[in-house]
């Protein structure tokens, strides 16, 4: 077994690591914030040119850029939502996902119900904190 001071060196290069990771990260979505908020203008004069012109799509030497719609659906009512995917048969309605904590917790508390088809994957993790 590795003595205590190469195990201190171990935690202590990690948590440089992630200081620098942190640092990075940070620099990285500054600077990519401002270049997404420009991307953003110059896609708001290209949607204003579209609907001025009314027009779908416009070809240029550098590449074509049209219009599309994107609808997004939710609902502030899960109660009657979820009432009505029961009595119109239609569960394609939702993601096929599994809510990770409300099944473990199911688990925890009716060790006995297992639903079939059900597969868990568990591993050790290290998590490492700085000493205050």
């Amino acid at each position: 077994m590795e003595g205590q001071g190469y195990l201190d060196r171990c935690v202590s290069t990690f948590l440089k690591i992630k200081i620098e990771r942190t640092r990075l990260k940070e620099s990285f979505t500054a600077k990519d914030n401002t270049l997404q908020k420009q991307q953003d203008l110059v896609k708001e004069e290209l949607l204003k040119h579209l609907k001025e012109n009314d027009l779908k799509s416009v070809k240029t030497d550098s590449g074509t850029f049209y219009r599309t719609v994107r609808t997004r659906y939710w609902t502030d009512d899960w109660e009657a939502l979820h009432k009505f995917v029961l009595e119109n048969e239609v569960p394609e309605l939702l993601e096929k996902r599994l809510h990770q904590s409300s099944v473990s917790q199911f688990l925890e508390d009716n060790p006995e119900l297992v639903p079939k088809g059900l597969n868990t994957n568990s591993e050790f993790q290290v998590t490492i904190r700085k000493t205050k």
